[in-house]
């Protein structure tokens, strides 16, 4: 009998030796001219594409997509004028042939197609009639398609789709002038779509992919010649789409997809060539796509999907075989010397030195960070100096491994502060730049993937204060410019925040911390680097109280808690530290050592699965 070993099994998944559920793989399918080539990639590695085995039928023009075991390819042309409804798919996993899945409700080429991880959806095209059609299929099952209902507008071309987990779009296409218009349906009902916005150009036979929160339209068509524009929009709110950047050059009838980071574009044409070069962007910035490599083969209307794209949700991770949520799990995230994309962890109740965990989305340091007991969020932050970011990352505490995408800020802010009860998150204040302090208060529901909302604002704006929360009340303390000022408001009610009292010495840049009654507020800068713990009680208001000191006078350090013991990680003595102290939080005295990060690091993201936020 077979002995598995759980913990090889889990490090072969996360070095990527299993391509089953890793979330990285894409494929490109068929094309034009006539051709049955598989190729695939992996989308976080730039370099050529890799032949993965061939079609059934030389079909180009259709649509594909992608659940996390299987691509699914439908409809299209078998030759000028021959559309076809077969359907057929790939297990990501495995190279090799397509196999027959079923039949679309109608026979047609130029339709789009996108998935969550259940259902694809394929929608538009023409028979020759042009056709406002959409419909599914299971993605697990063998099987033919459903009808779920009409597009708003009976088009063809309407090539770039994407997809949420909770929401798809169709972008564009010709009727047969050319289109702007995004439609939108939620994917796990049926029904008609709804007018969502509209592209900032018109145009047919682009390409979309996207995050679980942000669909990128790139290329296409005009009239005459091709674009090169990529647009973006956010898929949780009905609104135009706003200009993202550049592909290399103009082009249409190119495939697409991505995972939770990148977005991929490959092969298409410029009339008449055919290309096989393959670029990429990062979804949740901005900019002009990026060389990645080269198709196995030059093509246009290659049916494209991959394993983790947006509409997939979060799922990179892999489950951790020896944790309990809320047992005391710390995670002390990206950070300045120079900015990292490491997060290190280590267990509040037990004494030593952090270890790997995975990586963020995105390298950055100024950023902030909150949890419940199963995620994580590392919250804004500076990619490049000055430029503020909106970008948040998620991360399972119940696993190991790299951060996803969560969605955006309403504001972008460096050096902002964040915390976290069970439910919600709180972003209290920040900075776009050197000179723009920001009074505003932004939530987010932890467990609902997707973009952060006004709650209202502070008493005085500020950047680089200390936040901590009970299971009721935040409050965020000091900050630049150096105050000595606490607000505090009620988490469950959207509303400004109302003065707490004062800490012990005005100052910015401490690590705050807390048990379920207690709040702790260690180190800082006044502009001297200071070594004061002071500590106020949660549930009442006054000012801050003498608690202890640190081992030394540190700036910029992460601080989190269990509900006994406080952390101060990292920060600046004045050199870059990686010792990590420790206080019993319910006992005032001085800090003792605890153990050492892996990297010495400031201006970090720190947080835990058992702060007095998430305690019952």
């Amino acid at each position: 009998m077979a002995v598995w070993d759980i913990k090889e099994r889990y490090n072969l998944a996360r070095g990527n030796n299993l391509f089953s559920g890793t979330g990285n793989r894409g494929i490109f399918s068929g094309g034009s001219p006539d051709t049955t080539t598989l190729d695939f990639i992996e989308i976080s590695s730039a370099g050529d594409a890799t032949d993965f085995g061939d079609m059934t039928s030389g079909n180009y023009n259709g649509a594909g997509s992608g659940s996390h075991t299987r691509q699914i390819i439908g409809g299209g042309l078998l030759s000028p004028g021959s559309a076809t409804n077969t359907t057929h798919f790939l297990v990501f996993s495995t190279l090799g042939n397509s196999v027959d899945f079923g039949d679309l409700t109608i026979a047609r080429n130029g339709l789009g197609a996108t998935s969550s991880s259940t259902r694809t959806i394929f929608a538009g095209g023409q028979t020759p009639t042009i056709l406002n059609t959409i419909d599914f299929f299971t993605s697990a099952s063998q099987g033919n398609a459903t009808d779920f209902g009409d597009l708003t507008v009976a088009r063809l071309d309407v090539n770039s789709a994407a997809a949420s987990p909770t929401r798809a779009t169709f972008s564009g296409g010709r009727v047969p002038g050319l289109k702007n218009e995004i439609d939108a349906v939620t994917i796990a009902s049926t029904g008609n779509a709804a007018d969502f916005g509209d592209l900032t150009v018109a145009r047919r036979s682009s390409a979309g992919t996207s995050s679980p929160t942000r669909a990128l339209v790139g290329g296409g068509q005009l009239a005459p010649g091709f674009s090169d524009v990529i647009d973006f929009h956010q898929i949780a709110s009905f609104g135009n789409a706003t200009d993202f950047g550049n592909l290399a050059a103009g082009k249409a009838r190119l495939g697409s997809f991505s995972n939770s980071v990148r977005g991929v574009f490959g092969g298409g044409d410029t009339s008449p060539a055919y290309l096989n070069v393959v670029e990429f962007v990062t979804i949740e910035s901005t900019g002009n796509s990026t060389d990645f490599g080269d198709l196995t083969v030059s093509r246009r209307t290659a049916q494209s999907g991959s394993n983790g794209h947006g509409g997939l949700g979060i799922g990179t991770q892999l489950p951790s075989v020896n944790y309990m949520p809320g047992s005391g799990r710390a995670l002390h995230m990206g950070g300045s010397n120079p900015n990292g994309a490491a997060i290190d962890m280590f267990h509040i109740p037990t004494l030593g030195n952090a270890s790997d965990f995975g990586n963020l989305v995105t390298a950055r340091g100024q950023m902030s960070a909150c949890a419940n007991r199963t995620r994580g969020l590392c919250i804004g932050g500076e990619i490049s100096a000055p430029s503020a970011s909106n970008q948040v990352d998620v991360i399972e505490m119940t696993s190991q491994g790299n951060a996803s995408d969560f969605g955006n800020l309403a504001t972008a802010h460096r050096l902002p502060g964040a915390t976290a009860n069970s439910t919600r998150g709180i972003n209290m204040g920040g900075t776009s730049d050197a000179d723009n302090t920001s009074n505003v208060i932004q939530y987010c529901t932890i467990a609902s993937v997707g973009n952060w909302t006004n709650f209202g604002d502070l008493t005085v704006g500020r950047h680089s204060a200390a936040n901590l929360c009970s299971p009721t009340r935040a409050i965020a303390a000091g900050g630049i410019t150096v105050t000595n000022v606490m607000d505090y408001i009620t988490i469950a009610s959207a509303g400004d925040a109302t003065d707490f009292g004062n800490l012990t010495v005005a100052r910015s840049s401490a690590g705050g911390l807390a048990s379920s009654v207690r709040g702790c507020f260690g180190g800082g800068y006044t502009p001297t680097y200071q070594d004061v713990i002071d500590y106020v009680t949660i549930a009442s208001t006054g000012n801050a109280t003498d608690f202890g000191n640190l081992l030394a006078a540190t700036n910029q350090p992460g601080g989190t808690s269990n509900n006994t013991r406080g952390i101060i990680a990292g920060g600046y003595q004045p050199g870059i530290s990686n010792v990590i102290q420790y206080i019993t939080i319910a006992s005032a005295g001085n800090a003792a050592d605890f153990g050492d990060l892996i990297v010495n690091r400031a201006y970090t993201g720190t947080v835990s699965d058992s702060s007095g936020g998430v305690q019952a």
